[in-house]
């Protein structure tokens, strides 16, 4: 008689049974297999779109929001040369022109409401800080770089000082004669007709690219004289850096603003004037 005695479990039929042994485990198996990855890409496709949708109260969907979208990069502004004109008020020329430098401080202009900083000047009184507007002083070029009438100047000085303290009045707005019209000139006397000969033709003189109305108005308070590390206006060692980035990666900085620099510097300009005025800008040290 052998000593090794067999075991019931060592048999061939129990040495490769797995671990479904009813039809009801192998139903279930079955469907457990389908139903797992169908739950996990149900739950992945939800949480990417969580990601992507707009967080609760958002108006990312609201008309306003969709027309500013998709809006034309250009637009023409329409104005009627006889219709009765409108003056900006102080705070809204501030935001348009002043706030870039008086805001923070830039090249020691005082900021808004600092009443330390503009005691001494007004102190001065109303009539000498509207001449140094108006004229430029320092890094501030005249009427900070913008086109403002002499009374829409005037208001911004007496929302600047008043916000620190000072009491002045806003400038009486002058009379426009005839509602904004001029009286036409009388017409000069008709001239006999001069015989001119030809001249011999000769090179066109090279001409140097005008600057945009934006630079004028908004960049050149700072780019002109190089205030707070601005690279001033044809300094090619300034630029030479720079002009790395391009003409689309220089108008995105100027577009979310840069340093010292606000958003489209402290403008209201759009995309296309700021791309246009970067270009320019680039062509000085070309």
């Amino acid at each position: 008689m052998s000593d090794a005695q067999s075991h019931p479990d060592d048999s061939p039929e129990t040495a490769h049974e797995g671990p479904i042994k009813t039809p009801k485990q192998l139903i279930a198996a079955v469907a457990f297999s389908f139903i797992v990855p169908i739950v996990v890409i149900v739950l992945l496709a939800t949480f990417v779109a969580s990601n992507t949708r707009p967080a609760a109260g958002s108006d990312g969907l609201a008309p306003e929001a969709v027309v500013q979208r998709i809006q034309r990069v250009g637009r023409v502004d329409i104005k009627d040369a006889l219709a009765p004109v409108v003056l900006k008020t102080g705070q809204q020329v501030f935001a348009a022109q002043c706030s870039a430098c008086h805001t923070a401080g830039l090249a020691g202009a005082p900021k808004l409401g600092d009443t330390a900083a503009w005691a001494p000047r007004i102190k001065t009184g109303y009539e000498a800080l509207l001449h140094s507007a108006l004229k430029g002083k320092g890094a501030m070029a005249p009427q900070g770089g913008g086109e403002h009438s002499d009374e829409e100047i005037g208001r911004a000085v007496v929302h600047l000082t008043n916000s620190a303290g000072g009491k002045f009045e806003e400038p009486k707005v002058q009379a426009l004669a005839a509602a904004g019209t001029v009286a036409a000139a009388p017409a000069a006397p008709a001239m006999p007709a001069v015989v001119i000969p030809p001249l011999e033709a000769k090179p066109a003189a090279t001409k140097v690219a005008a600057a945009p109305p934006l630079y004028e108005r908004a960049c050149g308070t700072c780019h002109a004289a190089g205030v707070a590390g601005a690279p001033k206006l044809a300094d090619k060692a300034a630029w030479a850096p720079r002009l790395t980035l391009g003409i689309d990666g220089l108008t995105d900085s100027v577009i979310k603003g840069k340093g010292v620099m606000p958003p489209r510097g402290g403008s209201q300009a759009t995309d296309a004037e700021i791309r246009e005025v970067v270009t320019y800008m680039v062509g000085t040290v070309k």
